[in-house]
């Protein structure tokens, strides 16, 4: 009981204005399709902290790796994360999030060493779907769609990158329709169908 007494003075201590923010505007979601075919992770950007579409609302994935059979830790890069090849994520391949159409796509052949930005733009694909959803993938390398082309949900669409102002590879991915920026979720039936995502463990462990 000692144990959750911080805890609640901490709940008692949130400003009211963060606890009962009534005058916030619903944000909007969109469900897509898995971004990789092995277990990931995503740190998404909150409201307010970036304000163009394809930014904001937006998340950066990462591939997990360690994993083996019953034992293992789940972890971002296999030693110290010094260069890309050492992060699970590099190169891995990247999925369309829906059946929709490329509408633009941008190249940078630059890579970047973990820990150091480089400069925009990076590489990357504006999907759109029928409804007019549009998906944006960026810090992508090795891109194998060309602008006008349909893809059909889960089309290998590029391999996870280095590039732009990335630091580390991952991808970064956003969502809007019109104006109004979208809050990502994944389609966690989709993930369930994809033997690695569903068991995880059954990964080779590096």
């Amino acid at each position: 009981m000692i144990r959750r007494i911080p805890f609640a003075l901490a709940i008692l201590t949130i400003p009211s204005t963060l606890a009962y923010a009534t005058g916030d505007t619903p944000i909007q979601t969109v469900e897509i399709a898995p971004l990789f075919y092995q277990r990931f992770a995503c740190t998404e950007h909150v409201s307010g902290e970036l304000s163009d579409l394809g930014d904001a609302l937006g998340s950066d994935c990462l591939v997990l790796g360690g994993m083996g059979a019953s034992k293992g830790v789940l972890r971002f890069y296999r030693t110290n994360g010094a260069t890309n090849e050492d992060w699970y994520s590099w190169h891995v391949e990247v999925h369309a999030p829906f059946d929709g159409d490329v509408i633009e796509i941008g190249i940078n052949d630059k890579i970047n060493t973990p820990g150091n930005a480089g400069q925009p733009p990076p590489g990357y694909i504006k999907f759109r779907r029928a409804d007019g959803v549009v998906v944006v993938y960026a810090h992508l390398d090795n891109i194998r769609v060309h602008q006008g082309d349909h893809v059909g949900v889960g089309q290998v669409v590029a391999l996870d990158g280095d590039n732009g102002t990335a630091k580390n590879p991952h991808v970064h991915v956003g969502a809007y329709r019109g104006k109004t920026p979208l809050q990502i979720r994944w389609d966690l039936a989709a993930e369930g169908r994809i033997q690695t995502l569903a068991h995880p463990q059954q990964q080779p462990r590096p």
